[in-house]
């Protein structure tokens, strides 16, 4: 208790001391200065921020490094209308963009908010691993995405974009940290020159901490922990002027303790336990391991037109033990397991032409294979043995007691797309801007089964025979625009775009042959207005964007709380408008002030989720409100080195988790703070850093699942608690 005391008083004093710095800083301040170009690549090729007609977010490797965000969760604390669910544990966020999400938790699906990585789309779980080290930037691009990035991106996209080799420098940098329950972190990189033409970059991550949810069982080890490295090899060959290529390779590992599960009501199933204490007997570790090579080439044909071509491959599994119930019982636990391989070819054509007109035109193809194994395991501890009461025979007549169901099957998909994007100025001031993409997606899955076990393990009845579905589709999805740009350089843009998600197969069937089916392709037709704009010298960005969107056929996880039965239906039409409004003030090369909000207001038009009209109801994962905000302040610069202050504020208005909108399933409201003291060497080799998340150590919940008719229990995740360390590094 007295430690706990004593690191609350820390971190309100840590937090106090970098608000009087920066209101210092903000006294007697220096000349303004102007604002830095943000080079961006969302349209797939470099432009500045200010000119892409896109709610589109970037935030620098090195600023994301500063703030300790180690792993894409936590980006959401840093973007306007963007929200996750860890119903899978960390590092692999279920993204949520304007509304747009996805309510399943099945490894074999696709988020409708892609993941790219250097451009190669990372679809399946299984493939996220580790990746927030060495990074250059990351983008994420608010709205459907059907031209450029196709398929799975009705919500938007999130681009990972690495560091590359440079030419004829020799490099690197190491850095080493240590933090509360007892975390150690270490991540270093180095560029080697290989001649005049080449350059080779190796970046590596390692991380270890202890676990946050604390297991009071005796003997039993803390939950949550971290344990995980990242290693990641990019070549760069530049033969001549109008070739590049770029080779990367790159492999990670996790086996942390898995994550706990909060389960409610508190009276019955944590009697006695404090908010981040459990009591688990599955404390098994969870595994992740993933391999991915890519080559990228671009060939400039001539002065105004480059050849580029994406050839990717990715493996990886993910398995893990989860103690459903949250409790020192064996009411309720499911092992996951996933194994996918990719491979992936982009092949494009851009031009940089002169005259009014611009294109981009390529082709697509993915192949993605996934196998997918599930087990609930039901009260195992109620008849470990056969003792009296429930038996094998028991199984094969349907009391669950005791009884252990698991499913099994392959998955296929392919991807074949054609897609152009174009552009073209009708005046010096108004262009028009538009896409199409064609895209024909199939899948099959096969070899689904599903059996009854006995306490024991032996098979009692097969409940699913071996079943294979399929599914064949083609579609049309595209964008319509116009940008005007005014006089001072602002940038107004109008557009309509479309978006599309591919079908999904049901993961989730256990019990009959008629929880087997194929879930609708979702669309989003969305209208999106937006300004880009800078004034005060350029010293000050404001972006702002509005929207409005018709969601049709969203994908999503059915549980019946009575039988825990679940099909994978389609919501058939929601309503989604908001905007977002982003504010960067660089009152000097001393301080920065930053901010942004995010506001949603969905409704469901037309739905039945077990059997109830949610006809009304607000989507999931989609609060009112979300705000972001942040200031950077330099107190001292000099031969000393240069002492920066730096406090972040991340708040979301209350949310559901589903689309029942069940009370007592909503999150309420909170604020998230963090912050970090930067020290810098004059020469600039070697840096410090005290940093701290979630100072106010604020309780809330990442997803909520109501269980409490079948077990007894809702099913809860909750955030990481307060964090803090040291780091220190040094640069060559």
């Amino acid at each position: 208790m007295r430690h706990s005391i004593a690191r609350g008083y820390l971190a309100k004093g840590f937090l106090a001391l970098l608000l009087t710095s920066a209101a210092g800083a903000a006294y007697g301040q220096d000349e303004p200065t102007a604002i830095e170009e943000v080079i961006v690549t969302a349209n797939k090729r470099a432009e500045n921020l200010q000119d892409v007609p896109i709610s589109v977010s970037a935030i620098t490797g090195d600023a994301l490094a500063k703030s300790r965000v180690t792993q894409a969760d936590e980006l959401v604390t840093k973007i306007p209308n963007l929200q996750l669910t860890s119903t899978v544990g960390d590092n692999t966020p279920i993204f949520a963009l304007r509304g747009v999400s996805m309510s399943d938790y099945s490894l074999n699906q696709s988020s409708p908010v892609a993941t790219y990585y250097d451009e190669v789309y990372k679809g399946n779980f299984a493939f996220l691993g580790v990746s927030m080290f060495d990074l250059e930037r990351v983008e994420v691009l608010r709205g459907p995405q059907g031209t450029l990035y196709g398929k799975n991106t009705t919500g938007g996209a999130v681009n990972l974009i690495t560091k590359a080799p440079r030419l004829g420098e020799t490099s690197g940098n190491i850095g080493v940290g240590y933090g509360n329950y007892d975390r150690v972190d270490v991540s270093g990189a180095v560029n080697l020159p290989l001649g005049e033409n080449a350059a080779l970059r190796v970046a590596g991550v390692y991380a270890k901490a202890d676990g946050w949810f604390e297991n009071v069982l005796p003997g039993q080890p803390d939950l949550a922990s971290v344990s995980e490295y990242g290693v990641r090899a990019t070549l760069l060959y530049e033969p001549s002027e109008r070739l590049r290529i770029i080779v990367r390779g790159s492999t990670s590992y996790q086996n942390p303790r898995n994550y706990g599960i909060y389960a409610q009501p508190e009276a019955v199933n944590r009697p006695g336990l404090d908010e981040r204490q459990i009591a688990a007997n599955v404390t098994d570790r969870r595994h992740a391991r993933t391999y991915s090579l890519s080559l990228t080439g671009n060939f400039d044909v001539t002065d105004t037109l480059t050849v580029t071509s994406i050839t990717s491959w990715d493996k990886g599994r993910l398995n893990f033990y989860e103690d459903t119930d949250g409790q020192a019982i064996e009411l309720l636990e499911i092992p996951y397991a996933d194994r996918a391989t990719q491979f992936a070819q982009d092949l494009r054509l851009t031009s940089d032409l002169d005259g009014p007109f611009n294109f981009i035109v390529g082709a697509y193809y993915n192949r993605e294979k996934v196998f997918n194994q599930t087990t609930f395991e039901i009260a195992k501890d109620v008849d470990s043995d056969g003792l009296p009461g429930v038996t094998d025979a028991d199984c094969a007549i349907g009391l669950p007691l005791g009884c252990l169901f698991e499913n099994s099957f392959d998955q296929l998909k392919e991807s074949v797309a054609l897609y152009s994007d174009a552009s073209f100025d009708l005046t010096e001031t108004l262009k028009l801007r538009g896409g199409l993409r064609y895209t024909h997606d199939t899948g099959e899955q096969t070899n689904f089964r599903s059996d009854a076990l006995g306490p024991n393990g032996v098979l009692v009845v097969n409940l699913i025979p071996s079943s294979s579905l399929s599914y064949k589709t083609n579609n049309l999805s595209g964008k319509i625009g116009l940008d005007y740009s005014l006089a001072s350089g602002d940038l107004v843009y109008a557009t309509y775009s479309r978006g599309y998600r591919a079908n999904s197969f049901n993961a989730q069937a256990f019990f009959d042959p008629s929880e087997l089916s194929v879930a609708e392709p979702e669309t989003v037709d969305a209208f999106e207005l937006g300004a880009k704009t800078q004034f005060a010298d350029r010293r000050v960005t404001l972006n702002m964007a509005a929207f409005y969107y018709r969601y049709e056929n969203q994908q999503f996880i059915n549980i019946d709380p009575s039988t825990a039965a679940q099909t994978l239906q389609n919501i058939p039409r929601s309503r989604i408008m908001g905007g977002e409004i982003e504010l960067t003030a660089h009152a000097s090369e001393h301080l920065t002030l930053r901010g942004a909000v995010g506001l949603l207001d969905t409704k469901i038009e037309e739905g039945i989720v077990s059997g109830v009209d949610v006809s009304g109801r607000e989507l999931a994962n989609a609060p009112a409100l979300t705000f972001s905000g942040g200031v950077d302040a330099t107190v001292m610069d000099g031969d000393s080195g240069k002492l920066s202050l730096h406090a972040d504020l991340s708040y979301a208005s209350s949310q559901y988790f589903e689309v029942l909108n069940i009370p007592r399933l909503r999150q309420d409201r909170y604020t998230l703070v963090s912050a970090h003291i930067d020290w810098e060497s004059a020469d600039g080799a070697w840096n410090a850093s005290i940093w701290g998340k979630n100072l106010t150590d604020r309780f809330y919940f990442t997803s909520r699942v109501d269980l409490l008719a079948g077990f007894g229990f809702d099913y809860n995740h909750v955030g990481a608690p307060r964090t803090f360390g040291v780091t220190v590094g040094r640069s060559f």
